[in-house]
């Protein structure tokens, strides 16, 4: 049960993925994650430094998608300022997120990434459709209610990862 949550990959946030670490896996897709990720929660400015990171992993041939359980016009926005596409309509964690954004970018389970900050949503997701899941520490501590208090049990399980040495942040 806890593989499901447990992450391949624990970073401090997206600008220390080693893309070159990715590309031996043969990942030619990354799925991320909006809120809390690649910008703080309910945030619509996009910094100069995001958009360098898109275009940095896009010239190294990586595919990217957003997918996000946020609004469709605050999805839409920032899917246009960073020149990506996104996923629209569907929730994470049910499949149809992760499936929807595997078509957009043409690959295979064993061929994407996921990127997020949430175990239940992202990880969770991401483990169940056989993806690599990368875990981020999230941007903000500014979200939703229900969100802070998921963020409790997360934290309890990232001890209890951390604990059995099968996660280490990077």
């Amino acid at each position: 049960m806890l593989k499901l949550f447990c992450p391949d990959l624990y970073l401090e946030s997206i600008y220390k993925l080693d893309l070159d670490s990715i590309k031996e896996k043969n990942i030619k897709g990354i799925l991320v994650d909006l809120d809390n990720t690649l910008l703080p929660w309910d945030s619509k400015h996009v910094e100069e430094k995001l958009i360098g990171w898109t275009q940095y992993c896009l010239k190294e041939g990586f595919s990217l998608c957003i997918i996000s359980n946020n609004k469709y016009k605050r999805i839409k926005r920032c899917s246009e300022l960073l020149g990506i596409p996104a996923v629209f309509g569907s929730y994470k964690p049910f499949k149809s997120a992760f499936k929807k954004g595997m078509d957009i970018m043409g690959t295979q389970p064993e061929q994407t990434a996921v990127i997020g900050d949430q175990i239940f949503t992202d990880v969770f997701g991401a483990k169940r459709m056989g993806l690599y899941a990368i875990l981020v520490k999230p941007i903000s501590s500014r979200e939703l209610y229900w969100t802070r208090i998921m963020r409790l049990m997360e934290r309890r399980i990232i001890k209890i990862l951390e604990n059995k040495k099968l996660i280490t942040l990077d």
